[in-house]
C-alpha cells in the first residue's frame, strides 16, 4: 500500500508562508509514533525538497541523541529511497535512486511488489500520487498551531472519501489522524 504521512499545522500546512516548519519539530512521544509508522515502510518516494531535508539523517551525528532520534536514523538508513526530480544531479544518500518523472504505472508496480508499505513524502509528490488514485492511507500529525498559509499538506481540487482508522492525542497537543482512502 502507498501511504502519505505529513506533520502539519491545524490549518493544513507543512510549512508556513516563509517556508519554515520549526513549529513542526516532534516531541519524543510524537517522534516515537512516527518511528512506529516508519517501521512498516520498505521504500520512500520523495520529492526533491523533502529529500533534501531528510538527507541530513544520512550523516547526522546521533550517538548522543535521544533513543527516538537514533531509532529514526537507523530506519532512514535501512530504507530504499526514490527521489523524483528533474533538477537533482546526484544523490548524497545510500540506497537512493533518482527518477526524472512520476509514472503512476511504475509506482503502482513498485508498490505491488514491495511486500511492505511504500511511503510518499513531500506534498507536491503526494499530490500527484493522490490525484493518480495511488494513495491508500493518509496519516496527518496535526500540530496545535495555525500558520495562516504556506505549503498545503493536501492538494486542492481533489475530493476523496475517507474512513477514519485511528485518532491519537499526544501530550503536547498533537493529534494523529489516520484515514484509509475508500
Amino acid at each position: 500500500m502507498l501511504v502519505y504521512t505529513a506533520i502539519a499545522s491545524l490549518d493544513g500546512y507543512v510549512a508556513d508562508s516563509d517556508g519554515a516548519f520549526d513549529w513542526a519539530t516532534p516531541s519524543e512521544e510524537v517522534h516515537a509514533a512516527v518511528n512506529d509508522l516508519e517501521r512498516r515502510v520498505s521504500t520512500h518516494l520523495l520529492g526533491r525538497r523533502m529529500y533534501e531535508v531528510l538527507a541530513a539523517w544520512e550523516t547526522m551525528p546521533v550517538d548522543d541523541a535521544p533513543a527516538v532520534i537514533r531509532d529514526y536514523a537507523g530506519l532512514w538508513h535501512d530504507r530504499d529511497k526514490v527521489v523524483y526530480s528533474t533538477t537533482l544531479a546526484e544523490v548524497s544518500t545510500a540506497r537512493t535512486r533518482i527518477e526524472r518523472t512520476f509514472d503512476p504505472a511504475a509506482v503502482r508496480e513498485l508498490v505491488a511488489g514491495a511486500g511492505a508499505e511504500v511511503s510518499v513524502g513531500g506534498p507536491g509528490l503526494a499530490a500527484q500520487a493522490i490525484r493518480a488514485g495511488l494513495v491508500g492511507e493518509i496519516r496527518l500529525f496535526l500540530n496545535p498551531v495555525i500558520v495562516g498559509g504556506g505549503t498545503a499538506a493536501l492538494p486542492d481540487g481533489v475530493r476523496l472519501s475517507l474512513e477514519l482508522l485511528e485518532e491519537r492525542r499526544f501530550g503536547n497537543g498533537v493529534v494523529l489522524l489516520r484515514h484509509s482512502v475508500r
